[in-house]
């Protein structure tokens, strides 16, 4: 039988790959997506890839990523550097990053609640729905800071869709800010 090209990363399997990470990648990297979900937010969730970029945008930062990944017996798809195209589009961005992990050698941001949020909203698949709920009520629990005002105009200012589902998620999405 032939295994799956990206096996699904499970909480223990996303930890193993941050230790990893920990000793020997350098510098400063953003995780976004489904990773820091299920590390973050829901450890039930599981993810086919890591979304994390180095924060020079460099080729050696990809490289020595997709390096970690192989030697890790991953896939070089497991680690999705394409997060840093929708990262970097976002004004401001470098102001809505926030400490994850740190070590000596390399400090692990996660994105601010806004520029999580900021991030989902464009695809808003059901995955992501959860995702951005999930985190919205983490928010209110731990009382972290959210400029609800700046997604609901992101919100309002995308693109109308022909998609009912996509519509009704983004709906979703504006009652549970609002509510």
């Amino acid at each position: 039988m032939m295994k799956p090209l990206n096996p699904a990363l499970d909480r223990e399997r996303l930890e193993a790959f941050l230790r990893a990470a920990e000793k020997r990648l350098e510098g400063e990297w953003l995780l976004v997506g489904g990773a820091l979900v299920c590390l973050w937010l829901e450890p039930r969730r599981v993810t086919e890839d890591v979304d994390m970029l180095g924060l020079r945008g460099t080729m050696e930062e990809r490289l020595a990523l997709m390096s970690l990944a192989e030697d890790l017996g991953l896939p070089v798809e497991a680690v999705n550097s394409a997060a840093d195209f929708f990262v970097r589009r976002i004004e401001g961005w470098r102001d809505e990053i926030e400490v994850f992990r740190k070590t000596e050698q390399m400090t692990l941001y996660r994105p601010s609640t806004t520029l999580f949020l900021l991030l989902k909203i464009h695809r808003l698949s059901e995955a992501d729905l959860s995702d951005c709920i999930a985190l919205v009520k983490r928010a209110r629990a731990d009382r972290l800071r959210m400029d609800t005002g700046r997604v609901l105009a992101a919100l309002g200012a995308l693109p109308p869709s022909e998609d009912e589902s996509l519509v009704k998620r983004r709906s979703q999405l504006q009652e549970e800010l609002c509510s």
